[in-house]
Order: structure tokens, then C-alpha cells, then sequence
């Protein structure tokens, strides 16, 4: 599974660190509690998850802007006041403090997650 890369000052942490596949991280979940996401690279304020609801996605709003980038299944995804269809290869960008979450989700819905950026989510 993917750690936290190198700081070497010239970039070159081990490449193996660099790539991580789904098969991989799914295979992180469910946790030990039953969680249903599993966090899989981080760096600096980059943090990268698997997620995979079932059943219901019992999210919350987030402290820091998120991006999910949908790898299998449908449904849809109540972004604020927006509702959007969403399919494998969908980005979805949602900032700090929104309520969101994924609804009438197929049994195989997995996505990356991907938390960047200051507590607060960036301004601009």
C-alpha cells in the first residue's frame, strides 16, 4: 500500500510509492470498524482515500476541499443545493463545509478520494 513519499529534495522517492492501484486500496476495506473508505497516499496536505459506500453514504460536510473521481458504479451525488447523475471517470470537486453525498448508488460504487489544500478549503 502506498506510505508517504520521500522528501527527498531532489523528487526521487521510490516509484512503488508513486502508484497505487484499485485493486490495491479495496483491498484496505472494509477497516477493522467496518469503515468503508482507507486512506492510501498522503503528502504534504494531499491525502488520498478509496471510498466504497454501501448501502447508504453517511457523509458530512469536510474541513478541507475534496475531489472524487468516480471508478465503478452509478448513482448520484447531491453536491449543496446540486444533484448530478454520476458514472466511472465523473470528477466531482466539492469545498470545505458543504453537505454532500452519494444517493441511489449502485453496490459496486467505488471512488477515489482526494483532500488537498489548508483547513477551511482554499479561497480562490
Amino acid at each position: 500500500m502506498a506510505e508517504e513519499a520521500s522528501d527527498n529534495p531532489d523528487g526521487a522517492a521510490d516509484a512503488a510509492r508513486r502508484r497505487v492501484d484499485v485493486a490495491e486500496a479495496m483491498a484496505r476495506l472494509p477497516g477493522a470498524g467496518g469503515e468503508r473508505f482507507a486512506e492510501v497516499f498522503k503528502r504534504g496536505s494531499l491525502l488520498v482515500e478509496i471510498y466504497a459506500p454501501r448501502g447508504t453514504d453517511p457523509q458530512r460536510p469536510h474541513t478541507r476541499d475534496e475531489v472524487y473521481i468516480v471508478v465503478a458504479g452509478r448513482g448520484e451525488f447531491v453536491n449543496g443545493d446540486e444533484r448530478h447523475p454520476v458514472a466511472p471517470g465523473d470528477f466531482l470537486f466539492v469545498p470545505a463545509g458543504v453537505v454532500h453525498r452519494f444517493e441511489n448508488f449502485t453496490e459496486d460504487l467505488t471512488v477515489w478520494v482526494i483532500f488537498y489544500g489548508p483547513e477551511g478549503g482554499e479561497r480562490q
